[in-house]
């Protein structure tokens, strides 16, 4: 079985232009850090032209599926039929970007069957991340 799950899907860019452009995403999850999800963009998906990748935590994800969730960086919530809106906050502005509801319902069921929710602290390095702390604070 893979430690990684990664799905390519086409996101929406809200911008003020009339018609939003439709860039390729990927949603990726990885078993190394079970409690993570993370949405990368592509270059041309960003002002500063460079690669922009967010992680938040999957619960986060799975919540803003069905209702608002987020207080902080990065909130979800859904939007119309079939659409979930996910928003990046940071220092430059907010970035907003339509999903399809099912293509992140199906990313979540394969992550699950990958990492159960609630299982997640099974799949943790407890002793290499003390390790990485340590060496870290030398």
């Amino acid at each position: 079985m893979p430690d990684v799950v990664e799905q390519a899907v086409q996101a929406r860019l809200v911008t003020p232009a009339p018609r939003m452009e439709t860039v390729p995403t990927t949603l990726r999850y990885d078993r190394a850090d079970p409690f993570a999800v993370s949405v990368g963009f592509p270059p041309q998906a960003t002002l500063a032209g460079v690669a922009v990748s967010w992680a938040f935590a999957r619960d986060l994800l799975a919540a803003g599926v069905r209702a608002p969730a987020g207080v902080g960086d990065v909130r979800v919530r859904p939007f119309g039929y079939d659409r979930t809106v996910l928003e990046f906050h940071s220092r430059e502005g907010v970035a907003m970007v339509h999903i399809h509801t099912t293509e992140l319902r199906r990313f979540l069921k394969r992550t699950e069957a990958l990492v159960p929710a609630g299982r997640e602290h099974r799949y943790l390095d407890v002793d290499q991340d003390v390790l990485e702390l340590l060496r870290d604070a030398c």
